[in-house]
This record gives C-alpha cells, sequence and structure tokens, in this order.
C-alpha cells in the first residue's frame, strides 16, 4: 500500500498569503512536486468545488480542505503549519494547522478506512498539539502514522526546511515498524485499548461502530442510551470527526452511545436492538441519512454534520432532554418500531429479508413523488378539459398556443376566453406534462432498487432496465412482448443492482478506478442486464403481468369486495410501512394507462386504496373529540392535525396513537379501512389521481359512493378505538403522560 504521507508531503512554516484558495494551491503543487497527482489542476478544482460547499475550518486553528478527484490515483496527505496562520472559515479565528486530503475518485477500502482514522485523531488537541511543536517533517509523519495505526515510512533525516521546499525523498532505511495488532501510543503517551482484530480502539473506534467510552465504560444508572448518525458529502473528513467529537461528549457525560459513520469507508449499520434501547438520535449529516425508517418514532436532534465538532456537548444535552421528555421532541418520521430486531442475525448485520425489504422500499419510496405528481397533473387535465382530451391533446397544443388565445383577463368579463378553448388548451398541456412524469415512474422504482443494492453506479443501468420494462422487453419473431411494467422493473433493477454490485467488488489496476462507476460498471451491467432482460426473462415476466390484468378485469362482486377488504387492512396495519407501500404500489402501478382509457378496475383499486389510507387519521381525530377523556394531552393535540393529514391521503397521522397504543389503535383502524376498502369496490367507486384523498373529488367517478365509503370506515374505527381503550385502562388524565 503507498504511504499517504511522507516527508515530500510535509511543510512547516509555510507562509503562503492570507487566502485559503492560495494554500490550497500551494498544497496541491507540493502534491504535484512529490510525484502524487496525475493532474494538479484536477485537484484544485476539485478541493474548490468541496470548500464551495461548506467551509473546512474547524476549531483549535485546523484546516482541512479535502476532495475526491481524478487528479490523484492513491490517497495522499500534505500537511503545513502556516505563519501566518489563514482564515478557513473556523469559529475560532484562522487556521495555523492545514491539511489537504486527496482520495481517488476510485479509492479502495484500506486507505479509505486509515483517513478515517486521521479525520478522528484531528479533534484530540492532544494530536495536534504534538503536530505543532514537531520539530522535522520526519517528526511530523512519525505522530500522523503512529495515530492511524499504520508503520512510519522511511525517509532521509533530513530537516524540514521553514521556506516550503520539499523536506527530502524517501529511501530505505530507517523508521519504526509495528508487529500485526501492535498498539502504538498516541500523542499523550499512552497505549489506546485494543479492539478485537488489534486495531487501537481510540483511533477507529470498535468494530460495530461503538465509540470507545460506551465500550468500556456503561452509563450512569437511569441515564438513557443515544445513537447517532453521521454524514458528509465526501464522506471523508467530517463524517469521522463529527463522530469523534460525539463520542467524546458523551463520554463526558457518562452517556452510552453508538454512532453509525455512513462515509466512503462503508458503515457498519447499527444493531436493530441498539437502535430499538436509544432514547433518543442524533443525525448530524449534510445528506440523507441511508435507511432513515429504522429510526422511526425517536426523538430525534438534528443538525449539519459541523455542528457537532464545535457544539458536541449541547448536542448531547439536547439529545438527553428529548430522551427524557419524548412527548415535546421532534421525532423521526414514519412508523414507530424501526428498531425491531426482525429480520437481524444476532451479530446486528442485516439478514436477506430485512435486505430484501429495504432494497423494495428504497425504490418504492423514490417512486411515489413520480406516480403522485404526474396522476395529479393528468387529472387536472381532465378537470380543465374534460375526459375527451386525451386523444386529441397533442392536436390541442399543435394548433393553439398562448398567443392565439384571448388576453386571460377577459376572465370572468366575457365568454371570449372560454368559447376559445383556454382551458382545453390548458387541460392539454396539463396532461403531456403529467403522462411525461408519471412514465418515469417505472425506470424511477428500477433504478432506485438498484442504487439500494449498488449505489451509485447501479442507478443508470437500473434506469436503463425500468426503461425496458415501461416500453419494449423483447422480440419474438415479428412481434414485441408487451411491456412487462412494475414486476418487469422490480426483476430488472434487482439485476442491475446485482450486476452492478458484484463488478464493483472486483479488483482494478489504480488508472481504472476513476472509470469504473462513471463507465465501466453502467456499460457492463447495462449490456449484460439488458440482454437478459430481454431474451432470458421478458417473456415469463410479460405472461404473468397479463395474468394479473386478466384477473383484474374479471373481478366482480364478492371477489372485488374481498380485494378491497385485503387492501384496506394492508393501508392501516404498518401506515406507511412496507405494508402500506406494496398496496399503494400495487394500485398507483395500474392508475396511468387506465386513467387514460375511461372506466377501468385499475381505477376501482385505486379509489379502495387511497380511501382506506384515510381512514386511520381522521377515525382517530373523531375519537379524540368524541371521547377526549380516553386520551392523552398531545394525542389531542395531534387529532387536530389528524383531520387535515387523514383528508389528504397521508396514513402516517395515526403514528403517534399507534405508537402510544399498538394494541388497542392498530386493530381499530385496521377494521374500518377494511369496511372503507370493501365498500368501495361494491359501489363501483374509482378515482384516476394516484393521490390527493378529498382534494381530488373532481377525479371520481362515483362522489356519493366515496364519501359513504370513507364515512363508514372513519365510523367504525372511531367506534372500536373508543370502545377498546375504554376497557380496562385508566384515564390519561390522571395516568403519567
Amino acid at each position: 500500500m503507498t504511504d499517504l504521507i511522507t516527508t515530500d508531503l510535509v511543510r512547516l512554516g509555510a507562509g503562503w498569503g492570507a487566502d485559503k484558495h492560495e494554500v490550497i494551491r500551494a498544497l496541491a503543487a507540493v502534491v504535484d512536486d512529490a510525484g502524487r497527482a496525475t493532474s494538479r489542476d484536477q485537484l484544485i478544482e476539485d478541493a474548490f468545488a468541496r470548500e464551495s460547499t461548506s467551509s473546512t475550518g474547524l476549531p483549535g486553528g485546523i484546516a482541512i480542505p479535502h476532495c475526491r478527484t481524478a487528479g490523484v490515483e492513491t490517497p495522499t496527505l500534505a500537511f503545513a503549519r502556516l505563519d501566518p496562520p489563514v482564515d478557513f472559515g473556523a469559529k475560532d479565528g484562522p487556521a495555523d494547522l492545514a491539511f489537504l486530503i486527496a482520495a481517488p475518485a476510485g479509492g479502495d477500502a484500506d486507505h479509505l478506512t486509515i483517513l478515517t482514522k486521521l479525520a478522528r485523531a484531528l479533534v484530540k488537541p492532544a494530536f495536534t498539539d504534538s503536530l505543532r511543536s514537531a520539530g522535522s517533517a520526519e517528526e511530523v509523519v512519525d505522530l500522523i502514522t503512529h495515530e492511524i495505526g499504520e508503520t512510519a515510512p522511511v525517509a532521509k533525516k533530513t530537516p524540514a526546511p521553514a521556506s516550503g521546499t520539499p523536506s527530502g525523498a524517501a529511501e530505505p532505511g530507517g523508521g519504526e515498524t509495528r508487529a500485526p495488532g501492535q498498539a502504538v501510543a498516541d500523542a499523550t503517551g499512552s497505549t489506546p485499548p485494543a479492539t478485537s482484530d488489534g486495531a487501537p480502539a481510540t483511533s477507529a473506534g470498535t468494530s460495530a461502530g461503538t465509540s470507545a467510552a460506551a465500550a468500556t465504560a456503561p452509563a450512569s444508572d437511569g441515564m438513557p442510551t443515544l445513537v447517532a448518525v453521521t454524514a458528509c458529502p465526501t464522506g471523508i473528513a467530517h463524517t469521522y470527526m463529527a463522530a469523534e467529537a460525539l463520542e467524546a461528549a458523551a463520554e463526558r457525560a457518562g452517556v452510552q452511545l453508538e454512532v453509525e459513520t455512513q462515509g466512503s469507508a462503508g458503515a457498519t449499520p447499527l444493531a436493530p436492538a441498539t437502535i430499538a434501547a436509544a432514547g433518543a438520535v442524533i443525525f448530524a449529516v449534510d445528506v440523507g441519512v441511508r435507511d432513515r425508517s429504522r429510526f422511526a418514532g425517536k426523538p430525534m436532534v438534528t443538525s449539519s454534520v459541523k455542528r457537532p465538532i464545535d457544539d458536541a456537548d449541547a448536542m448531547i444535552a439536547e439529545a438527553l432532554r428529548y430522551a427524557a421528555d419524548p412527548s415535546a421532541s421532534p421525532r423521526v418520521e414514519g412508523a414507530a418500531g424501526g428498531g425491531s430486531s426482525e429480520g437481524t442475525g444476532a451479530t446486528g448485520q442485516e439478514s436477506w429479508g430485512g435486505r430484501t425489504r429495504r432494497v423494495l422500499m428504497t425504490g418504492v419510496s423514490y417512486m411515489i413523488p413520480f406516480v403522485a405528481a404526474g396522476g395529479l397533473m393528468i387529472a387536472l387535465g381532465f378537470l380543465f378539459g374534460g375526459y375527451e382530451i386525451v386523444g386529441p391533446a397533442q392536436e390541442i397544443l399543435l394548433e393553439n398556443s398562448f398567443t392565439n388565445l384571448p388576453d386571460p383577463s377577459a376572465l370572468g368579463l366575457d365568454h371570449a376566453l372560454f368559447d376559445s378553448g383556454f382551458f382545453a388548451y390548458i387541460g392539454a398541456l396539463l396532461l403531456i406534462i403529467g403522462q411525461t412524469a408519471f412514465a418515469f415512474f417505472i425506470p424511477a422504482l428500477a433504478g432506485y432498487i438498484a442504487y439500494a443494492i449498488a449505489d451509485r453506479p447501479g442507478i443508470a443501468p437500473g434506469f436503463v432496465m425500468g426503461g425496458l420494462a415501461s416500453n419494449v422487453i423483447g422480440v419474438s419473431g415479428d412481434s414485441a412482448y408487451p411491456a412487462t411494467g412494475f414486476l418487469g422493473a422490480i426483476v430488472g433493477g434487482v439485476l442491475a443492482g446485482v450486476i452492478a454490485h458484484w463488478i464493483a467488488g472486483r479488483k482494478v489496476p489504480a488508472w481504472a478506478r476513476g472509470l469504473m462507476p462513471v463507465l465501466v460498471i453502467p456499460l457492463v451491467t447495462s449490456v449484460v442486464a439488458g440482454f437478459l432482460m430481454l431474451v432470458v426473462l421478458g417473456r415469463p415476466i410479460a405472461w404473468l403481468m397479463g395474468q394479473l390484468e386478466d384477473g383484474l378485469s374479471s373481478l366482480s362482486g364478492g371477489s372485488a369486495v374481498l380485494l378491497g377488504v385485503i387492501l384496506g387492512l394492508m393501508m392501516a396495519f404498518d401506515m406507511g410501512g412496507p405494508l402500506n407501500k406494496v398496496a399503494y404500489s400495487f394500485a398507483a402501478a395500474g392508475v396511468g394507462g387506465a386513467a387514460l382509457s375511461g372506466d377501468a378496475p385499475e381505477l376501482r383499486i385505486m379509489a379502495a386504496v387511497m380511501l382506506a389510507g384515510m381512514v386511520p387519521p381522521i377515525a382517530l381525530a373523531l375519537a379524540t373529540v368524541i371521547r377526549p377523556s380516553l386520551f392523552s394531552i398531545p394525542e389531542r393535540e395531534n387529532g387536530k392535525a389528524g383531520w387535515l393529514l387523514g383528508a389528504s391521503f397521508i396514513t402516517e397521522g395515526a403514528i403517534p396513537f399507534a405508537a402510544a397504543d399498538p394494541l388497542r389503535v392498530i386493530p381499530s383502524i385496521m377494521a374500518g379501512s377494511a369496511v372503507t376498502g370493501g365498500l368501495a369496490m361494491a359501489m363501483d367507486v374509482s378515482v384516476r389521481a394516484p393521490h390527493g384523498g378529498i382534494f381530488v373529488l373532481f377525479a371520481v367517478d362515483g362522489v356519493l359512493g366515496y364519501l359513504i365509503a370513507l364515512a363508514a370506515g372513519v365510523a367504525v374505527g372511531a367506534a372500536l378505538v373508543i370502545v377498546l381503550k375504554s376497557l380496562g385502562r385508566p384515564s390519561p388524565d390522571v395516568a403519567t403522560v
């Protein structure tokens, strides 16, 4: 493995001016002069781009400009003691210690792990003080390599010049070696405890991402445990520095804290049991939290990834306050109980069942915005232009334009605007935009399923498989197989993700690493997965889709009502969780084409699902009005919001009630939703919009049946929850709240 830092990459007493950009340019020149840069300009450009997202100055006179870049082929660290100090945006003043961390675009895991250890070390005052007092470049290199647990590189013993000129070339001889697994003294002179694999615990954390403090000292009696997630855009420095700062603050507070670092070196997910036992979660992130639903229902502290580095003690104190009073704290959205150990082995590693659920849920969650936005625009197009607009929409756009229509100010003054076809034109616009947005939902489903398996390299081939699934999936003789729809998207997305993940795990030469995620993986995956989908899997998937469509078309009477009941139970069971999303996806998948073709069983299924999803929040809101004494004060407040959430088809509005009393609430709302789903199918209610609740009545066929089914389910759900809460349970007005 190439050394991360050598004496050629160290400058002491560097006077590079008072501007941070000049310092970054000078550090890049040091990397280039040491023969470590393939493109100095690219390195500078990428470091500047990272600096523009947020400043890299840290408390204590430290600056860490860093980037992933094609300008280097091996991870490289350049260090300078600045004289005079230079402002990098830290709150407490300019920096006199500057590190340029350059990671190759396709860097390997071993080097990235070393960089994470360095990032953690930078928040230790003893380490940075030792760097300030170091008398030579060799001493600086020794301090850094010892801190990250690597053997110090050998080099000539030439003092580093104060002028900033190269400090000597590496050569055989000298340096210190360390037996595998041997711990080394940190900057304070003490030897940190080693983990089971021999790595210093204070540098790299425990093998499961647990802080050293949490691993060696239990929390104080009665003190809640905490969990945290840290993540920054590049995943090189701030991710791990924030984790180290939080761990140190938790140790000072006597609190057990476990941190999941979602960085470039990968992440070891927190064990579900650990999440379930935690009193609160801290999200210190500048990007989205992967698999955020695991923390659903937990009291939550959120901030940028830099805040813990500046103010970790305050964040720990805030998390403890929220843990002590969950009812007054912000919560992670979603169904409570995301930290269940279900689907996970004793080691805390994700099982195949849990992984499958996560992958499918990721694809569905990214798909829904395309469905909702596209479907609503199609419905609005019908509102303005009528259902007959479906065929002539393109002709209307070609024959008309705003320049040929009367001044819109004429609206309400005369009938010229109406007579001119103005609303037909608006309807055609909305319809075509909605059709376009809706067309992306199958590619998005496949693309983000692949993304959940293989990360970014899987997105492009996943979208390609989704495009095949939504258009033509194969050819037989003179005819093509029919489009395979969402079933083809699921199969194609999984196939693309698995192939991309396998290719990404192959060892390649250093020169090819930068090409892998942007060219090699998408190209090879698209060709291989596309071949398999077109030649092998297309016909059987198309056959399955045909059987499903035929089955839906034949639904009538009791079979349709039974389907409505089942969909209603699924919508209410986990209120936005996996079963809810499966039912919604099943319904939404058929809306696009069915909405354009007129009455169809898919539109009745969509109505049953939407109505059933509206029932839980409204039923619970009604129950808080009828019998407020059965509910706590926070639940009554949640009930006020439940009216609007339910009317908007946001089933998650019922989660606070279910989290507080699941055994009484969940069966009640399931019964109400089942009644609504069955009645909606029995009365042939249909809806052409995949979202919107009560606000898309204009897209409903059978409005009276729509309202009757909703009212019946709400009444059943509210009545049952009142009865069950009245049996053998003290009023929350006198109970502990």
